[in-house]
Parts: C-alpha cells; sequence; structure tokens
C-alpha cells in the first residue's frame, strides 16, 4: 500500500529507523496517512532518543565524576548500551520492512498511544 510520501508502507517504516529518532520524527511529520508508518516513526523516535540520552549521561556526566575506576566500568556499559540499540534497530528495521507491527516492551505500547492521539 502506498502511502503520503508515495513508497510502500514496508519500505517507508524501515526507513523510518534508518537514521534512529532523526528519521522518526521526519517521518511523523511528512507521513499523514499510514497508521503503521507513523507508529514505526513514533516507536524509532521515542526509543532511539533514549538510548542517545542515556548514551551522552553516561558518556560525559557520570564517567568523568567518578574517576579511573567508574570510567572503566562506565564505558563497558555504554558499549553495552549500543550493542543493545544496534540489535534493537536492526531488528526494527527488518520487521518493519517485513511488514509487521513489532512492538518493544513499553516504548511499542506509548507509540501505539500517540500514534492514536495524532488522528483527527
Amino acid at each position: 500500500m502506498a502511502t503520503s510520501v508515495g513508497l510502500n508502507e514496508n519500505v517507508e517504516g524501515a526507513l523510518a529507523y534508518l537514521l534512529g529518532f532523526i528519521t522518526g520524527i521526519v517521518f511523523l511529520i511528512v507521513e499523514k496517512e499510514s497508521k503503521f508508518v507513523r507508529f514505526h516513526a513514533m516507536q524509532s523516535a521515542i526509543t532511539f532518543a533514549g538510548f542517545w540520552i542515556v548514551g551522552m549521561i553516561l558518556s560525559y556526566a557520570l564517567i568523568p565524576v567518578m574517576g579511573f575506576g567508574f570510567l572503566f566500568f562506565g564505558g563497558l556499559l555504554v558499549m553495552l548500551i549500543n550493542i543493545v540499540a544496534f540489535v534493537t534497530w536492526i531488528v526494527c528495521m527488518y520487521k518493519a520492512y517485513k511488514g509487521e507491527w513489532f512492538k518493544l516492551p513499553v516504548v511499542g505500547d506509548i507509540a501505539e498511544q500517540q500514534v492514536g492521539s495524532f488522528e483527527t
């Protein structure tokens, strides 16, 4: 099914994850018709903004303040978060491309509620 942008829903849904929260926000703004695309765009925006914020907090706020011991632990924690974010990114893009309404825990429900509240 074509969207208001002119792409197939599955392609546009996958593209909503391409650059994380940035493309999620872009597709939330430009897509007016497809609830499928808007759901994936909202899920992308919430999920990857969250990963980005947590990564920034750990990278720039906690690690320098806590000293060398925490620097090592914090670095491992940031690396673990980046791995989880990467796997989440791949899975979400794949599921959206396959046309699935794949909901991440907690975030998927929030995205679903927000998409429903956007409809007029």
